[in-house]
């Protein structure tokens, strides 16, 4: 996308070069080294319309199911590479049951490799299907997972088959013609481009870890197809046809899980994966890949996020704290902060025994690790508004400063700042031991979220930033609907739904709700309610419309949180005066409640609200 206001989608799957500028500062030049001159140009000129255009093109990205927006956790069950021998079903089962004890909040878990046998062939870059025989009775596993309410669990594997002691899948699939053919008939990898592969990889592989209790997969390594694999010297298929099938394998890989599952759990699919080409928003999410726990990766771990969520992808997670080495207990702090801010909050590591748990990292990690895990379920109405508006319009959850900004050169280079939504500036501190950071602030009025000092944009400034605050910036104009925490989602009904509003001229949210899990969505079973917020010179104007659509929501209340910087003489609820001795201000104990005018309204039929000043 360019500043100019048009974007360009090269659609061929071969290796491709761009010079941009390098050559001649007065022009750009791309070519791929095989296929069609295959190409785009979309016009904006605005980038939110060129990533409309864009996924348009590619598909927009499904709703995940509501749950995936809670925390997710994966595991190596107690055993990480090198102490396979130590990993057993009953650590998988202590682990959640130790986050619902310290009560922090949990939905989604994956076990990552060591659950499978490494097989003859492939050793840990294959997968036979079969557990290793630390795990005793996996469906029981299962079983104690889902009733302590984990909403779902899933596995890793990687995309070639291997034998094992029982399935020999390796040989029957080479047999039966099931792998992408190689070299004297020696193919490992699954043919997920053709349908009859696929159908056979989930009969005789997949669907019996679905039958034990597996919800969805974490498909690694799609990469390697064509490819130096992660584990071994191997390359797979070589040959022209692979240049481009290279970049296409991981979405094909991607795609079969999700559609899979989708049917066999009859809910929305859910596939976590770690590459992906155009496209590959259609079967989210995505994850960073293996960052090490290291201060000098932070920083780039935020900048591939803003990359991703630019090329239209919404749905993007990584593994907060770093994924391999223990990571020093304040980048630990920094980065989960991060992370439970993020798209997808997923929280794994490698390392023996630490992995990334919190209570591992001291009870100041766990203290601060369990506020911001419950400041995200706090949000969970807002994040699911944002993701109904990127299965609309392709614009990212995470959003880079520049997408909204795009004519404000001072946001081009900003790689430690981003919006989360369209309200709320995520300003992560990565540099080690720093008391202070700056910040910039794009056009707007901007609220410290933690102090309620108010600044004006197009200004950089330095801000106090405590080892337990990741400093947060609202816009002006931001309406944030919010809700009580949970310990997983799903957990109670929720009738009353908290709506954080910081007025400044004309603003607007439109809150999204359905049932969380079916593809009911897709044919319109879902409500919408329109909050509208109007500043004048003397008076501050909130309505709510009354919700349309053909979703019943539980909510029946509205418990309006409006900051304001001066009492108000009067205010009125459907004109009808509201004594003021029943308002609270000023006096609270939370921050989201500090310095705010607190009033509940029903949630039925048109509410309209004036503050008089």
């Amino acid at each position: 996308m360019s500043t100019k206001g048009y974007g360009i989608f090269f659609h061929n799957a071969h290796p491709t070069n761009w010079d941009m500028g390098h050559s001649t500062t007065s022009a750009y030049s791309f070519y791929a080294e095989g296929g069609e001159l295959d190409y785009y140009v979309m016009y904006g000129p605005d980038f939110s319309k060129i990533l409309d255009s864009y996924t348009d093109l590619t598909g927009k990205s499904p709703l995940l199911p509501k749950f995936a927006l809670g925390l997710h956790v994966g595991t190596y069950s107690g055993g990480t590479w090198g102490y396979e021998e130590k990993t057993s079903t009953q650590y998988v089962i202590d682990l959640a049951k130790k986050f619902r004890a310290l009560q922090i909040p949990l939905d989604v878990l994956h076990l990552d490799s060591t659950w499978r046998f490494f097989g003859e062939n492939g050793g840990k870059g294959a997968t036979t299907f079969e557990w290793r025989e630390t795990f005793e009775n996996p469906k029981a596993m299962f079983d104690s997972l889902y009733a302590l309410n984990l909403n779902a669990v899933g596995l890793h594997l990687r995309p070639r088959f291997d034998n094992g002691k029982k399935y020999r899948l390796l040989d029957k699939a080479r047999k039966e013609g099931f792998v992408y053919p190689e070299e004297n008939g020696q193919g490992e990898f699954v043919n997920f481009f053709d349908t009859n592969s696929v159908d056979w990889w989930w009969e005789n592989g997949v669907k019996t870890i679905a039958d034990q209790g597996a919800m969805f997969l974490k498909t690694d390594e799609g990469s390697a197809f064509g490819h130096k694999a992660n584990e071994s010297e191997k390359t797979g298929p070589q040959g022209e046809e692979i240049k481009s099938l290279h970049n296409l394998f991981p979405l094909a890989y991607a795609k079969a899980p999700f559609e899979k599952f989708q049917k066999y759990n009859t809910i929305r699919g859910m596939n976590h994966t770690r590459e992906g080409y155009a496209g590959i928003q259609r079967y989210p999410f995505i994850f960073a890949g293996d960052w090490p726990s290291e201060w000098q990766y932070f920083e780039p771990v935020i900048k591939a996020g803003l990359n991703i969520g630019l090329s239209g992808v919404g749905n993007w997670a990584h593994c907060m704290g770093g994924f391999e080495h223990v990571a020093d207990p304040e980048l630990y702090i920094r980065w989960t902060q991060f992370g439970l801010l993020s798209p997808i909050a997923h929280l794994f590591g490698m390392e023996h025994p630490n992995y990334k748990e919190p209570w591992n990292y001291g009870e100041e990690a766990t203290r601060i690790f369990t506020y911001y895990d419950n400041f995200r379920y706090q949000l969970l109405p807002y994040l699911y508004s944002i993701s109904y508006q990127n299965h609309l319009s392709g614009k990212p959850l995470m959003r880079a400063l520049v997408l909204d900004n795009q004519y404000d050169e001072n946001t081009y280079e900003i790689t430690d700042q981003y919006m989360l939504g369209e309200s709320m500036m995520i300003c992560p501190v990565v540099t080690k031991g720093a008391q202070t950071r700056v910040v910039y602030l794009p056009e707007g009025e901007w609220t410290n979220f933690w102090t309620n000092e108010v600044f004006q944009g197009k200004q950089y400034i330095s801000i106090l930033c405590p080892l337990d605050q990741i400093p947060i910036f609202i816009k002006g104009g931001a309406i944030i609907p919010m809700q009580e925490t949970q310990n997983y989602i799903g957990e109670k009904e929720i009738d009353t739904m908290d709506v954080l509003i910081y007025p400044k001229g004309h603003s607007s949210f439109e809150n999204y709700e359905d049932d969380g899990e079916s593809l009911n969505y897709v044919t319109g079973i879902y409500a919408t309610t329109l909050i509208d917020s109007q500043e004048g010179k003397d008076e501050t104007v909130i309505s709510i419309d009354e919700r349309i659509g053909a979703y019943t929501s539980p909510t029946k209340s509205y418990r309006l949180l409006i900051a304001s910087r001066n009492e108000p003489k009067q205010i009125m609820v459907n004109n009808i005066e509201v004594d003021m001795q029943l308002i609270t201000q000023k006096k609270h104990s939370s921050v989201i409640e500090k310095n705010k005018i607190i009033l509940t309204v029903p949630a039925t039929g048109k509410q309209i609200i004036k503050l008089l000043y």
